[in-house]
């Protein structure tokens, strides 16, 4: 395999690494908070006029000063209904909890169901609730006789994330089984080809059986809301009653009939708004204009969510690793950009979910991680001799220094060799440079064999100069580290010029050991060195000479 190949084959497999663990990322959903702040930063901007499909009956703080305490009796009820069926409106949506009967007498109930049977399209609310404390959770329905008078119901299950926001619902829900459809697709479904089909959202995987006790939910959405708390008309349950409302605001429009007076109900955090909290009766007027003009957003499935930041950071990750590439901020910076523009025209274009943060999150990581290893590449580079791949002069200098300040505070030994090479430029000129590299590269692996420790270090700071700087070595072991160089130096048995000839390049040692003191400094270890070095040369090369000035020093 040659070398090209070599390199674009590791850059492949750091690519798809780094695709693998985005797509990991992605499914374990680790990023859901930025995921959820991008898509409300979004969404908030992203509102709209509702068509008038929808029209809000608010049981308010005025509709409770004029009809009296809240519960009301039933009549009641069946009397705003009346109002709303002769004002011809498409469905009611009775988003009350009428699983009692009422404290008045059966009689109010038998009118309230009467009211439902001539109005036709009611739709009422499915609750769970457990029975007692600590016990399972059961579907809670309307009393028989106003049960059996509706004409479907909803389950009003509002699914809240982690931080108390509502972003998403379940179209379908129930215990064991999701037979109950939402309150809001229960009511348009009353109405034949109003209803979305087939349903958005997200399925169960159906090897997920539901338990008889687990409340089991299917087709999940994202809710488009059309704006923040208050963007639905509203009229008061009282003005109703007493026939205030035009009919012409009612007739052919959908109702939602709900609690909105302070203190009765909850309300909910929504993306809309950050402070304002809204009603139940809204977020269902919410859900049915989403669905009659199909604005559902539907989260893109995970596997495809997986696969789409593999694939982003894989392309990505392959043109920062590519050798040529001089900008790869530019290129990271684009992909960011690109997973967010693309998450932004998926929900714009597609009402499809593509949550981008994981893509972007590791696009940064990569990036980092690459501004970390060029920093340890250049680092390396300045302090190494790329053609020994040994230590450089700068390399050298710095460690000597620190070698010597370590053994100035232990009292330890400290040995450095300086080594020649004999007779290489007349190698160079009878074998040519590129023999010459090489002899330069084999002398250097046989000095970095005999650098065994992890602090011995092994330099080259000239043409044909090395060093080699031994810590914590006496001066005996000191000589047999340059006994081994020239033996395996003899080994290598480097001749040049004619076959006949005994020309021979061989290597020179000078040696020299201290204990440094107080005054010995990195020039006095290196000229002791280098005047043993002297000598070893004019005493007839290949060979070591120890200094003559001392091997220690007070």
């Amino acid at each position: 395999m040659t070398f090209g190949a070599r390199s674009w084959l590791l850059r492949g497999a750091t690519a798809l690494v780094v695709a693998g663990l985005a797509a990991l990322l992605t499914v374990s959903g680790a990023t859901w908070r930025l995921d959820d702040f991008f898509y409300d930063l979004h969404l908030s901007k992203w509102g709209y006029a509702p068509d008038d499909d929808v029209v809000i009956v608010a049981i308010d703080d005025r509709s409770l000063n004029e009809l009296g305490q809240w519960p009301w009796p039933r009549d009641i009820h069946a009397q705003m209904l009346d109002r709303l069926g002769y004002a011809g409106v498409r469905g009611v949506a009775l988003d009350l909890v009428l699983t009692e009967p009422d404290r008045n007498g059966d009689q109010h109930d038998r009118t309230l169901a009467a009211a439902m049977r001539r109005l036709g399209r009611v739709a009422l609310p499915v609750i769970t609730a457990p029975m007692r404390q600590n016990a399972p959770p059961v579907e809670v329905l309307p009393t028989p006789l106003i049960a059996t008078a509706a004409a479907t119901l909803g389950h009003t299950d509002i699914e809240l994330d982690a931080e108390g926001t509502t972003r998403g619902m379940y179209l379908k829900a129930g215990l064991g089984e999701s037979r109950w459809s939402a309150l809001g697709l229960a009511l348009i479904g009353l109405e034949p080809g109003t209803a979305p089909h087939p349903l958005p959202g997200l399925r169960r995987p159906r090897s997920q059986q539901g338990s008889p006790y687990q409340w089991t939910r299917d087709n999940y959405v994202r809710i488009r809301f059309a704006g923040p708390p208050g963007t639905f008309g509203q009229v008061s349950y009282a003005d109703v009653i007493n026939g205030q409302v035009p009919t012409e605001l009612l007739r052919g429009r959908w109702i939602v009939v709900g609690v909105t007076a302070t203190g009765l109900v909850p309300s909910y955090l929504t993306p809309m708004a950050d402070d304002a909290r809204m009603h139940g009766a809204e977020y269902q007027a919410n859900v049915i204009e989403m669905l009659l003009h199909d604005r559902a957003i539907v989260p893109l499935h995970p596997l495809w969510q997986a696969l789409l930041a593999a694939a982003m950071l894989f392309a990505v990750m392959l043109l920062m690793l590519h050798p040529r590439l001089e900008r790869p901020l530019l290129v990271t910076g684009a992909g960011a950009l690109l997973s967010a523009i693309g998450s932004v025209a998926l929900l714009r274009l597609g009402n499809v979910w593509f949550a981008p943060a994981t893509t972007i999150v590791m696009i940064g990581l990569a990036y980092l991680l690459w501004v970390i290893g060029h920093l340890r590449h250049w680092r390396r580079e300045a302090n190494l001799d790329t053609l020994t791949q040994l230590g450089n002069r700068r390399r050298f200098d710095h460690v000597l220094q620190r070698e010597l300040a370590s053994a100035r505070r232990t009292r330890a030994p400290l040995s450095l060799a300086l080594i020649d090479v004999d007779f290489f430029k007349a190698y160079n000129d009878a074998e040519g440079h590129r023999a010459g590299d090489k002899l330069l590269r084999e002398i250097a692996e046989i000095i970095a064999a005999h650098a065994r420790r992890p602090r011995d270090l092994a330099a080259r700071f000239g043409g044909d100069e090395f060093a080699l700087i031994l810590p914590d070595t006496h001066v005996e072991g000191a000589a047999r580290v340059a006994d081994g160089i020239l033996d395996d130096m003899r080994k290598l048995d480097a001749r040049y010029g004619k076959a006949s000839a005994d020309q021979r390049v061989s290597l020179s040692i000078g040696l020299y050991t201290c204990v440094p003191g107080v005054h010995t400094h990195v020039r006095t270890v290196f000229d002791a060195a280098d005047a043993a070095l002297y000598q070893a040369k004019e005493n007839g090369r290949d060979r070591r000479v120890a200094s003559r000035l001392g091997s220690a020093e007070p």
